[in-house]
């Protein structure tokens, strides 16, 4: 089955690529391999000013990549802007901190010498998605490359130009044959390569369903795995905020990428004090919105990535209308070319809905209310899945009580949650396990070896 490349704006297929044949899979690997044993014998300087090229080579092309992500999964053109430029960050943080978070760890035993070091482990598969096809596969790819690892991409089947243009990009710079390789595999033969023996481990960033697959295959064969999986974000706002701030970062938030963000603010959780005026707010903002051609720079919200999406967005709305929540604006998809659906907010969503339960991927805002912080808290832990939220308080005391009851991988504090490359970025409970970016990120695919010389 070929792999196509669908403008969401047109829903006209702009190119089309043949998956890899056993044999060409076969030849990666090989190729991998080889590579491994030649990139983990480099000095780290040298694979840091590679990495640094490569930075480089991002920005002085970032307008023709961006462009990519835009025809490709339909993001905005002044977003796909800043996802290059994000991915330049991660490059630039870790040609910076590599060599320290890598350092031997040096510990006082009755040996003579005992330390811990970080070693690569060898070929690493990344299974990647399609919202952020720049700024996902690098903040995987760049502290596993740092660390002296190879790696294999995996990348979704509805961004296979943006696949192609990363390891165009590799070849550009100078990196050895191997250290990054392209792979178009079908969905169907992903389980044969997470269990071929070359590969050492796999890092995957999608949905629940795919990350049980790739894990229950990882764990039979005992390699080590990193999940990032869903998110239905808790967005906490308490009668104390700002409230104007809190709506304008909410919209912006809730909204970006047409809401297909794993850590978007899913369920806006509003105390009864302010819930009205919030509300308010919300819909005079998200009202003026622009839904529209995502390389228009009037335009706020382009398309969804993709047709099949919609339908369950759409499944999601009217299913949870029909259990009781009510609908104040948008609900449909809108009536035009292309993978569009309008900008829509649901009040009184409770358990038991879709758009309570289960991840809402697409611009759809829920809002719940709440009578108390110990209500905020219990609603906002009420689900199966984990990665992060935010609170919105003047009172910082106040707000600690959040930070220690809240079962998520990330709470930030009057901020909407972002990714930053200095801090660890991944979930617990169904949100997935391990960590990307940071410090922890560099050594989740690293032997931490301990050493003890007598």
């Amino acid at each position: 089955m070929a792999i196509q490349s669908i403008n969401p704006h047109t829903g006209s297929v702009d190119k089309v690529f043949k998956p890899a044949s056993e044999d060409q899979v076969d030849d990666a690997l090989e190729q991998a391999v080889s590579a491994f044993e030649i990139w983990s014998k480099k000095s780290i300087r040298h694979r840091l000013k590679l990495i640094e090229d490569l930075a480089n080579y991002l920005v002085e092309n970032k307008e023709r990549l961006a462009k990519l992500v835009t025809l490709e999964m339909g993001r905005i053109y002044v977003d796909s802007i800043a996802e290059i430029n994000k991915s330049v960050s991660i490059c630039r943080y870790y040609v910076e901190h590599s060599e320290v978070f890598l350092k031997e760890q040096h510990v006082t035993t009755e040996a003579t010498k005992s330390y811990v070091e970080y070693a690569p482990l060898g070929v690493i598969l990344g299974i990647m998605p399609w919202n952020y096809p720049f700024n996902q596969v690098f903040r995987a790819l760049i502290p596993a490359i740092a660390a002296g690892n190879v790696f294999v991409l995996k990348h979704a089947s509805n961004v296979p130009q943006c696949a192609v243009s990363i390891s165009e990009t590799f070849d550009e710079v100078g990196f050895e044959k191997g250290v990054f390789t392209n792979l178009f595999i079908e969905g169907g033969n992903v389980g044969k390569v997470v269990a071929d023996n070359r590969i050492a481990a796999v890092t995957l960033t999608g949905s629940e369903a795919a990350g049980a697959r790739v894990a229950e295959i990882a764990g039979k064969h005992l390699k080590k795995s990193v999940l990032e999986l869903g998110g239905s974000d808790a967005f906490i706002v308490l009668e104390d905020a700002d409230v104007e701030t809190a709506v304008e970062q909410a919209v912006k938030g809730r909204l970006m990428n047409a809401g297909q963000a794993c850590n978007s603010p899913k369920r806006i959780i509003l105390s009864h004090k302010i819930a009205d005026k919030f509300k308010k707010l919300f819909l005079e903002k998200s009202m003026r919105l622009k839904v529209g051609d995502p390389m228009d720079p009037e335009t706020n919200v382009g398309p969804m990535a993709r047709e099949d999406l919609i339908e369950v967005l759409e499944n999601q709305v009217q299913m949870s209308v029909d259990k009781g929540a009510r609908l104040l604006q948008g609900g449909e998809r809108i009536e035009r070319e292309g993978y569009y659906f309008e900008v829509t907010v649901v009040d009184g969503v409770k358990k038991g809905m879709p758009l309570f339960d289960e991840e809402v991927f697409g611009p759809v805002v829920v809002f719940i209310t709440v009578k108390s912080d110990e209500e905020a808290v219990l609603v906002a832990n009420d689900t199966h899945l984990g990665l992060s939220a935010s609170v919105w308080t003047k009172d910082l005391k106040r707000a600690h009580h959040f930070i220690d009851n809240l079962h998520v991988g990330l709470v930030f504090v009057n901020h909407v949650v972002r990714s930053d490359p200095r801090l660890p970025f991944g979930g617990v409970k169904k949100s997935g396990y391990g960590r990307e970016l940071g410090e922890y990120g560099i050594r989740e695919f690293t032997n931490v070896k301990t050493v003890v010389i007598k």
